[in-house]
């Protein structure tokens, strides 16, 4: 699949598919066929973390 670069433009795709599809970054990235590492570091150079138990980047 292909992702936005830009890191607000990945924070918003990535938190728009965990709210309304997934209910975790782990199943979202099986799913989508993504490495979960590789989107927890882009987010995090830009300054955003996951939230386990809220299921988002914030």
């Amino acid at each position: 699949m292909n992702i936005p670069e830009d890191p607000m433009m990945l924070y918003s795709f990535i938190n728009t598919k965990l709210r309304d599809s997934y209910s975790s970054l782990e199943q979202l990235c099986e799913d989508l066929d993504l490495s979960e590492q590789e989107i927890v570091k882009k987010l995090g150079s830009a300054g955003f973390e996951y939230n386990r138990e809220l299921n988002k980047f914030y």
